[in-house]
């Protein structure tokens, strides 16, 4: 069957093609149905079912003869080292982690967070969480005390797993006073705190509250898998939203084990055993879809990788890791080859590596530019394929099936819709648009399996961000259109959350930050486009009337600021201070067209706009730090 047949089937009963495709999955007991309508525009799927994720990501490949297959290869060139761990290591692992858990009081339903750098045992973290029916909230290992602190309050974790520290290039990020920080900030106080130790910074534990990774779980009886209901909610993962306040995007343990298996051969082209590298983080939604769960259902061997694309130690870590490791599928953000790109624009180092055994490429996490795509095709001889999804929906909404059928290549989009899912492209009243028309991208509901159900704790919420504006349709925040033969073009944002090399960073949280600088009146930040990151964040700054400092120091201050309450990860290293901030009669800051005069392109004179000439004054002021050329 080619795409448009597998397509057609899901349309046409779109709950026996999932029914279908649970079949692959191991269920303690089998759900009645697919999907059940809780009324109101509110979806869960297998909500009747009892199975466990830890079983059908480690257990029953060992029960199924493949213990002795690699599950973890674990790669850090920061370190030199390297190790591989067996499917029948892993479970023992998994189980005895999960079993020092539980003789702490951890039990199904109870919150852990999880604030770990890109280690094996982060995995395994969240494989423990999921043998117990725990519910994870994986947070990024680079972010601040105050982010740390918002999400401890939002899912009330009865424990934290943490490191002791994270490694860049040439630094050791230390994780423990971080998180110090953030559980004295936090309402919220966790009983417990597992701590790795890792020999490059070893923390000081407090009495009563953390214990050692390893010391906590001698002589502690190993847990089995408990059989969680198909709408347990398999963990919390926050991204961010357009007040600042982050969103618990949640997940259902039946819906996300049959999707993203489904997704391993059908989009990534991977059979079991073949080896599937996705060179993200566990903090963001890839690492939890195809770094740990994806792969792992699957019965792939995946890379938790510790690296840079460049530096470590060079542009060619990539293709060493491909070569070494026998990657069949690789998928990385279009930012990391721009990256190795920059370094290595003619293919040196790709031609000292054999890459016989890659077979295609996978990009998302930004829209990828066709430059890209064009470099990355001609250096590496094999497909390369933008496909788009959202921490929201888990899994690809359009992507190029290769595991179908390889559909021709269109460059600047990330091809057609995902079994799955409806794409729609809306005008403002909500009424579809004509091909190669712009307009707001939606998703008829339901949205399929996998995808999120509900926000944690906040369903208005949930409701005002993705279904109140187009009813009977999931509102994806992005703009598009879709051509003649189906294909759909990502165009932009229609909110202000801007993506800085694969994280959707909002600007309104970074306003926040700004705004609290006691010499800032007023403030905006923009996204503006950046050659390496995708975007770059620029903030601009009106100061107070009788502030005398220099205007190179207040910069420096906010940059600190946002730094210390965002995290390294927002890239805030651009301010300007001006007069005034363009602004429509009603008070509306006027983002887009600053974008548009800092990325030099065409604009239109905003019609409501309130004195024309302040846009002369943002286009010099941003001149002086390399923008509006």
């Amino acid at each position: 069957m080619g795409y448009k047949d597998v397509y057609d089937s899901w349309k046409a009963d779109p709950e026996a093609f999932w029914m279908e495709a649970a079949r692959a999955i191991d269920w303690d007991q089998t759900p009645s149905k697919a999907l059940f309508d809780k009324g109101d525009n509110l979806y869960e799927w297998f909500a009747d079912g009892k199975v466990n994720t830890c079983w059908n990501a480690v257990d029953r490949h060992v029960e199924g003869g493949r213990g002795d297959q690699v599950a973890i290869i674990y790669d850090s060139p920061i370190t030199g080292t390297q190790s591989k761990i067996t499917y029948a290591e892993l479970r023992d692992r998994v189980a005895s982690l999960a079993g020092a858990l539980r003789a702490k009081g951890v039990e199904k339903g109870d919150r852990v967070i999880i604030y770990m750098p890109m280690v094996a045992e982060a995995l395994e973290a969240m494989l423990a969480c999921a043998r117990l029916g725990a519910i994870h909230s994986v947070v990024f290992g680079g972010f601040a005390a105050n982010e740390l602190a918002v999400r401890i309050d939002d899912a009330k974790p009865k424990a934290i797993i943490a490191a002791s520290c994270g490694l860049e290039p040439g630094r050791v990020v230390k994780y423990k006073p971080l998180l110090d920080g953030a559980i004295d900030l936090a309402e919220h106080k966790p009983e417990l705190c597992v701590i790795l130790q890792r020999e490059q910074e070893v923390a000081d534990l407090i009495d009563g509250r953390d214990v050692d990774w390893h010391g906590f779980q001698d002589g502690v009886a190993p847990a089995d898998c408990v059989p969680v209901e198909g709408n347990h909610p398999a963990y919390i993962l926050y991204t961010s939203g357009t007040t600042g306040a982050p969103k618990g995007v949640i997940r259902h343990t039946g819906g996300h084990l049959v999707a993203l298996n489904w997704t391993m051969k059908n989009i990534y082209n991977v059979e079991p055993g073949d080896v599937f590298w996705a060179a993200s983080d566990v903090g963001w939604v890839v690492g939890h879809s195809y770094i740990c769960y994806g792969p792992l259902i699957h019965g792939n061997t995946t890379i938790v990788f510790e690296g840079k694309p460049v530096g470590t130690p060079d542009a060619g870590t990539f293709w060493r890791v491909i070569s070494e490791h026998n990657v069949k599928s690789f998928f990385t953000a279009p930012t990391a080859f721009r990256a190795v790109k920059r370094e290595d624009p003619k293919g040196e180092f790709v031609r000292k590596y054999d890459l016989s055994c890659l077979k295609q490429v996978y990009l998302a996490g930004e829209r990828a530019d066709p430059d890209t795509i064009v470099w990355a095709q001609e250096q590496l001889g094999v497909p390369v394929i933008d496909h788009w999804w959202q921490t929201e929906t888990g899994f690809a909404i359009a992507a190029n099936p290769v595991g179908i059928e390889l559909l021709p290549v269109k460059l600047g989009s990330p091809s057609v819709p995902v079994p799955g899912y409806d794409i729609q492209v809306l005008d403002d009243a909500g009424h579809p648009v004509a091909a190669g028309e712009l307009g707001a991208i939606a998703i008829k509901l339901p949205l399929p399996p996998g995808t999120l159900p509900n926000l944690w704790n906040a369903e208005e919420r949930f409701k005002k961000s993705y279904l109140n504006t187009f009813p009977g349709y999931y509102e994806t925040g992005d703009a598009g259109m879709m051509d003649e033969d189906g294909y759909v073009y990502i165009m932009a944002r229609t909110d202000d959350v801007i993506n800085v090399a694969g994280h959707r960073l909002s600007t309104g949280g970074m306003e926040e930050v700004l705004a609290g600088h006691p010499d800032v009146a007023e403030c905006a930040v923009i996204g503006v486009t950046d050659q390496l990151k995708g975007q770059m964040p620029v903030g601009f700054l009106c100061l107070n009337a009788g502030c005398d400092k220099a205007h190179d120091e207040v910069v420096a201050e906010v940059v600190k600021l946002v730094r210390e309450k965002i995290g390294p990860v927002a890239a805030f290293k651009l301010a300007v201070v001006v007069d005034r901030l363009p602004k429509t009669r009603s008070g509306k800051i006027l983002r887009a067209t600053m974008v548009k005069i800092a990325d030099g392109e065409e604009f239109k004179m905003p019609a409501t706009i309130d004195d024309p000439a302040i846009l002369d004054e943002i286009k010099t002021a941003l001149q002086t730090i390399g923008y509006a050329k």
